[in-house]
């Protein structure tokens, strides 16, 4: 089984990525599940979403508490919570940051990726520059950096989930898919 926790601010799209991420892995064959976890419900406060795949039905219904790859749509969280708490050792982190990996310092044994997700939303006109709606941008990010999808079935997904801007969307998805750095 493959767990994944993502960590956001309310409004930024934590609960939307973690159904993008399971719809695209759902179209890649994955059986799925996808779940928020909400602490006070308001606008910029932490939220995180849970996602998992595997080849095989789900019966697990707990939070995840020790994933395989954390998504961090915030890097300012690391500063109020300890998102990597729990991440398994060979663990994936994906970052929404413009600093590069190797800038992170977050332990031995993780592969750090980055990605200036809230660039890429702000030139495609999704959220505000002050508040950037990333999950798009972070879902096609995902997709390169794990290979457990193919971009165009995040696109798809993209389509079947996100209410408006949906060319904006796509667009940030295959954007930030060629963007992510190792």
């Amino acid at each position: 089984m493959n767990e994944i926790r993502i960590h956001g601010r309310g409004g930024q799209g934590a609960v939307v990525c973690a159904q993008i991420l399971a719809n695209t892995l759902f179209k890649e064959g994955f059986c799925v599940q996808a779940f928020p976890s909400f602490g006070m419900e308001r606008r910029g406060a932490p939220v995180s979403a849970f996602v998992r795949s595997d080849n095989k039905p789900i019966r697990l219904r707990s939070e995840v508490y020790e994933p395989d790859m954390i998504i961090v749509l915030d890097p300012s969280l690391f500063e109020a919570i300890e998102p990597t708490s729990g991440l398994k050792p060979g663990g994936v982190v994906l970052i929404n940051s413009d600093r590069p990996s190797a800038k992170w310092s977050l332990g031995e044994g993780f592969a750090v990726h980055t990605v200036n997700a809230s660039q890429i939303a702000v030139q495609n006109h999704l959220g505000t520059a002050t508040m950037p709606i990333v999950n798009t941008a972070i879902a096609g990010a995902f997709a390169a950096i794990t290979g457990m999808a193919k971009i165009d079935s995040v696109a798809s997904a993209i389509q079947e989930i996100v209410p408006s801007r949906i060319k904006e969307n796509v667009n940030a998805a295959r954007q930030a898919y060629y963007a992510v750095k190792v």
